[in-house]
């Protein structure tokens, strides 16, 4: 077969992908033992670059909360933001020489705080003559080199992510983002980078980008019919070889999933959604994995190759520009080309460093005008509501959630053949800091009860339906035998469950008895006062994430959908304060449920 140049750097490169990494130990090359063939004891050629990476950054531009309108804090006083993560860009290129280093991205980028809420909604972005995404101007005014696209990209739908990413001076990249109808990579899949080293020839780095296929369940009202997302693991599989054939010195793959192997969406589709170990394991040929969408902190991870046994490195900075990144790469050149002899990685603490400048006054215009937006009257409350115990124990704030979604459900359905059903709803404590303070009521205290962008939907489930429901819900509790001392600190978020994929239900009445295992925890549901009927059918008010499966709750994905609306709970709940006026929470609060052992209430 004749040599060609296709061939022949695929032959090389598979020989180079069996090149062991030696972990991180600082072993010269010369004493791994394979000779570098240079002879004469002359030292071998040797070159050095660091790849930077942010994840999840979830439009925080400034170390600010927009929540509470002040500067971000929390227990462990980290920072957010991309300003801070600009200074700490800035010293590491003094310190390695701007070519010798990249900047990547892991996704969730345009969706998360009021200032990414602004430029898609408010002022889009896709307006004529539209303003240009704040995340868009920080990262290039940073120099990103690439970034993976994240589930929530799709959030504002198709149109606003393709706008932004024509505002970004690097791409967004998805190689399992595909056409539904060509299955051809609807965004650019990878791109090589080339970096100059003293010694004459390019180091060659590819940058794969993968997102994650939970997109096809959580936005499904955006995406379904025009992009599918298969696994991450199986488009690897086909790029990684391609790119060596390219004659990539080095492959990285920077994927919107988390390193657990596990899934929130059970077997709804047959993809894992935290599948970057798994990808490192299966796939060959990969060097270093930049890992994102599950908020950890991973400083260094090493994944063995079961093919090959080379060691990938995998790190995941934390969520909002918390952490930076960094993989150092030592290569050596070897029978004419650069092999990879060792990489590791580290992360960077952002609340080490000030904001950059630049970034601020870059975006000071944007910034102020969003704390204007949020800062806007919308009501008044008779009293003051928070969510610090609503964990554990039926809160008025959550309860105001529930009055909004089963009004606006019940109003959706009347004169229609399923008005005279009951509506009950479903909401989480999806932070523990909201609150709803007495007299003047604002946005951005509305926004906090309900950071997401979820929409409303109207589901049938029976009573017994509804039981599993409550059940599974009720996971969410550590198992505490009656007597036992109950510590609200280390009582919730049994097996990491998140304290979003606690559901609690209203219109109904019943106990929590944790004392008891899973699935026998549902003591007394009743509904008026009377116990609940097994075929009794009822409308569940839900969000778009749960109806879709997202948390996996049982029957809720497969129930029949009455109605489902496109306008976000938030914004529901913001035009319901503006049209009463007032919040009195003694006119909708109710105690439905609460937390037992043997029949004690715990609280």
């Amino acid at each position: 077969m004749p040599l060609n140049r296709r061939t022949f750097l695929g032959t090389s490169a598979a020989a180079g992908a069996g090149v062991a990494i030696a972990g991180a130990s600082a072993v010269p090359a010369s004493a791994h033992g394979h000779g570098h063939g240079h002879g004469h004891g002359r030292p071998p050629k040797r070159y050095s670059f660091t790849v930077m990476g942010t994840t999840d950054l979830h439009g925080n531009v400034f170390n600010w909360d927009y929540f509470t309108d002040k500067e971000f804090d929390d227990k462990a006083h980290n920072d957010v933001g991309l300003a801070k993560i600009s200074t700490l860009v800035d010293q590491v290129r003094r310190e390695k020489g701007r070519r010798n280093t990249l900047m990547i991205d892991a996704g969730d980028t345009i969706q998360g705080t009021q200032l990414s809420y602004y430029y898609a909604k408010i002022d889009p972005i896709t307006a004529k003559r539209g303003p240009v995404h704040p995340m868009a101007q920080a990262m290039n005014a940073i120099g990103y080199d690439a970034a993976a696209l994240g589930n929530h990209e799709f959030n504002y739908g198709i149109p606003v992510l393709r706008k932004f990413e024509e505002q970004c001076d690097f791409p967004l990249l998805g190689a399992n983002a595909l056409d539904a109808k060509t299955l051809r990579p609807a965004f650019a899949p990878y791109v090589i980078k080339r970096m100059r080293t003293p010694h004459g020839p390019d180091v060659k780095v590819a940058i794969l980008g993968l997102t994650n296929p939970g997109i096809a369940i959580w936005d499904k009202a955006n995406v379904s019919g025009k992009m599918v997302f298969p696994g991450l693991e199986e488009q690897a599989a086909k790029f990684v070889p391609r790119l060596r054939s390219m004659g990539a010195d080095v492959v990285i793959v920077s994927a919107h999933s988390g390193n657990s192997g596990t899934s929130s969406y059970g077997d709804q589709i047959p993809y894992v959604e935290n599948a970057a170990g798994l990808v490192a394991e299966q796939v060959p040929g990969i060097d270093a994995i930049l890992v994102g969408h599950a908020h950890l902190e991973i400083p260094e991870y090493f994944v063995e190759n079961k093919q090959t046994g080379k060691k990938v490195v995998l790190s995941e900075p934390l969520k909002w520009g918390q952490r930076l990144t960094l993989f150092d790469f030592d290569l050596v050149w070897e029978k004419g080309r650069w092999v990879v002899d060792k990489a590791g990685s580290q992360v960077l603490n952002s609340n080490t460093v000030a904001e950059d400048p630049k970034i601020t006054r870059l975006l000071a215009d944007e910034h102020k005008k969003v704390v204007a937006y949020v800062n806007q009257v919308i009501g008044t409350s008779t009293a003051a509501m928070t969510t610090a115990e609503a964990a554990w124990k039926d809160e008025p704030i959550i309860d105001l959630i529930n009055v909004v979604q089963a009004e606006t459900v019940k109003a959706a359905l009347a004169g229609g053949a399923y008005a005279a059903l009951p509506v009950l709803s479903q909401a989480s404590c999806f932070s523990r800091t909201a609150q709803i303070p007495a007299g003047n009521v604002t946005i951005k205290d509305a926004a906090g009860l309900y950071p997401f962008e979820n929409t409303l939907e109207a589901r049938l489930l029976t009573g017994a339906q509804l039981k599993d429901y409550l059940e599974f819900s009720a996971r969410y509790y550590v198992q505490t035998p009656a007597g036992a001392p109950v510590d609200t600190a280390k009582l919730t978020n049994a097996d990491n469950t998140p304290d979003y994929n606690y559901d609690a239900v209203s219109g109904l009445t019943y106990e929590i008895d944790i004392a008891k295992p899973n699935g026998s925890r549902i003591v007394n549901l009743s509904f008026e006062g009377k116990p609940i009927d097994p075929a009794a059918e009822f409308v569940l008010a839900v969000n778009n994430y749960r109806a879709s499966g997202g948390g996996n709750f049982p029957h809720v994905a497969g129930a029949k959908q009455l109605w489902a609306n496109s306008e976000e709970i938030r914004n529901t709940i913001i035009a319901w304060v503006q049209a009463k006026g007032s919040v009195d929470g003694a006119q909708f609060a109710s105690v439905d449920w609460r937390l037992t052992r043997e029949g004690t209430p715990v609280f």
